[in-house]
């Protein structure tokens, strides 16, 4: 009997579309895009929203204690997880409040979905109760915003959102949706249709350009990697070091690109810019060649812009073609993503580097003798009190290159830039662009969620603590426990700096009277018992180790250090800002000297 042949299987039957509620549709996208987690609080606009994600256990939603801390925390989970961060929020001043954060994800290009409610639809803009025009006001801070009026709109505009917060630059995407959307029934199926007539961000370079970027690459004599926060955001670090290895040049990793590149690697020269290394600010003034990789020459790294690097030609790598020569006119630009990018321009120059024969010993005997001459340290404190600069060192000394370290926006900011050892890409978050107060609790909380098992650190000031520090009440509730190292100089620290070296110490509304000498109000140690976490004061050096420990062991709850520091301390070296980064100042009235000066 002869074998029958095989038949083709009949195609499946199309499920019939499912018959829901818009909130309901909310979330069942965020579940077929891999949304696990989700930050917000409710209100009368999201009331729909809120009663679904009763009935569903896919999305896991935190609730926060006020909305801007949401937005900070949705922006740490996606900068230490590489992943989009969402927050909720209700209309008006729900919505209003997650401006801030919404804000610093775009200058720092966090990928983050804002998902906001909105009055009924036949209520907008007759100034009806919590009534605020969010796509309006958000539309200069996000790379787009969405205005849903109807339920069947959702899945589109919410996956269409996603896409566009993680594609090409990533960042914030802001989706604001009725309450009737929310409310009435549509039908659901998935895959939504996705059109986005005009988005197609360019990925892959043009190989002409790369060949000429290589080839400038193989000819200079004083080259220099400029690397900023686009490698981290790119995921391209294991193809930097490919790249970097292959040129033999140095590389500087900006603020937002600490861990990028490995501090301990020896061609590594430490962070550029205001408050950079000798090394680094001095490498790039003097260099022949910058290739600037995901970076967009900042105020903050460039100082004087019509004085910086004055002998360089510039290759500029950027998924943004907006960034390329916006500030400083490209030679040769290249418009891709790095993580394309980098392993073309890391072949291109091999095949260049053959004829050309790159010399790089002299370059390298320049900047190991600045190396030598200035290495980065700070000096004993002239009151006797904790040097801030050995506190944060410590923490990244006990805790490891395997942490995560949250700043908040100031002095302490700079020193965990300088002072802790940054060996891979996301252990390092802090508010670059827009340097926001308040940034470090939710955004490390936020951390933390992505990353539960890595130790997350919260090192924020004692002005900046007492912006978001409710988020604590969130962390207490949700077993989030974060470690807070708080550098109380009683100061708005970096502020009270500026009036020391430029207005004659004329320290107006600068003490916050929170540390030594001062009324300790709030007394940070009873505010960490009322929030649910372990509080520990710290006044003398030997107390550090044992606080810091005692942190690491306490995973039960969150844990808040308030260490007591010198008032005095400052960030050193520094660029004074507009003038040129020639004249930075390794010390208090101590510059090096430089090329024909």
């Amino acid at each position: 009997m002869p074998t029958p042949r095989p038949t083709a299987a009949a195609p499946a039957a199309q499920a019939a579309p499912e018959l829901i509620t818009g909130s309901a549709a909310i979330l069942r996208t965020l579940e077929k895009l891999g949304v696990t987690d989700v930050f917000g609080l409710p209100g009368g606009a999201v009331l729909p929203l809120y009663d679904e994600l009763m009935a569903q256990s896919g999305v896991r939603h935190i609730l926060v204690r006020h909305e801007q801390g949401a937005g900070h925390a949705a922006e740490g989970y996606a900068a230490a997880s590489g992943k989009v961060g969402v927050a909720i929020a209700t209309s008006g001043p729900g919505a209003t409040n997650l401006v801030t954060a919404i804000a610093d994800a775009y200058m720092d290009s966090v990928p983050l979905l804002a998902i906001t409610g909105q009055v009924f639809s036949t209520l907008m803009g007759t100034d009806a109760f919590q009534e605020a025009d969010i796509v309006g006001i958000t539309m200069p801070i996000t790379k787009h915003s969405f205005l849903v009026k109807t339920a069947e709109e959702i899945p589109a505009a919410i996956a269409s959102a996603y896409h566009i917060a993680s594609t090409g630059r990533p960042g914030p995407v802001l989706v604001d949706i009725t309450k009737d959307a929310q409310q009435n029934l549509m039908e659901f199926s998935w895959p939504p249709k996705i059109e986005l007539p005009g988005y197609r961000p360019v990925t892959k370079a043009h190989g002409k350009q790369i060949q000429a970027a290589a080839q400038l690459l193989a000819e200079a004599k004083r080259p220099v990697l400029y690397v900023g926060g686009g490698v981290v955001r790119a995921k391209a670090s294991a193809q930097l070091r490919e790249f970097a290895e292959a040129s033999g040049a140095p590389v500087v990793t900006t603020l937002m690109a600490r861990g990028a590149f490995p501090d301990s690697h020896e061609q590594h020269l430490g962070m550029p810019g205001m408050h950079g290394t000798v090394p680094a600010v001095l490498a790039l003034q003097e260099s022949d060649l910058i290739v600037a990789l995901g970076a967009r020459f900042d105020d903050r790294v460039t100082g004087k812009v019509s004085e910086f690097a004055p002998g360089a030609k510039i290759v500029h790598v950027d998924v943004d073609p907006a960034e390329i020569s916006k500030i400083r006119t490209a030679d040769v630009p290249i418009v891709g993503d790095l993580a394309e990018v980098l392993p073309d321009l890391t072949a291109a120059f091999k095949t260049a580097s053959v004829e050309a024969q790159p010399d790089l010993d002299g370059w390298w005997t320049r900047l190991k003798g600045l190396r030598e001459e200035f290495p980065l340290g700070y000096t004993p404190t002239s009151d006797g009190l904790i040097a801030p600069q050995h506190v944060i060192q410590r923490i990244g000394e006990l805790t490891g290159p395997e942490g995560v370290y949250v700043a908040g926006v100031g002095q302490h900011q700079m020193w965990s830039a300088q002072f802790i050892t940054y060996e891979r890409p996301n252990a390092w978050l802090n508010s670059g662009g827009a340097g926001t107060m308040g940034y470090s609790v939710p955004a490390a909380m936020g951390a933390k969620v992505a990353q539960p098992d890595r130790v997350v650190w919260s090192i924020d000031g004692d002005g900046c603590f007492q912006m978001t520090n409710q988020e604590l009440v969130t962390c207490a509730i949700n077993d989030i426990p974060i470690k807070v190292a708080i550098i109380n100089n009683s100061s708005l620290g970096m502020v009270k700096q500026w009036q020391a070296l430029f207005y004659d110490g004329r320290y107006s509304h600068t003490e916050l009277n929170t540390g030594h000498g001062s009324r300790h109000i709030p007394d940070f140690v009873k505010l960490a018992d009322a929030y649910g976490a372990l509080g520990i004061r710290v006044e003398k050096p030997e107390e550090i180790d044992p606080a810091i420990k005692l942190a690491l062991e306490t995973n039960d709850r969150p844990v808040v250090i308030d260490f007591v520091v010198s008032a005095d301390a400052m960030v050193w070296p520094m660029v004074p800002q507009g003038v040129s980064n020639s004249y930075v100042q390794y010390a208090k009235d101590h510059s090096p000297s430089w090329g024909e000066e």
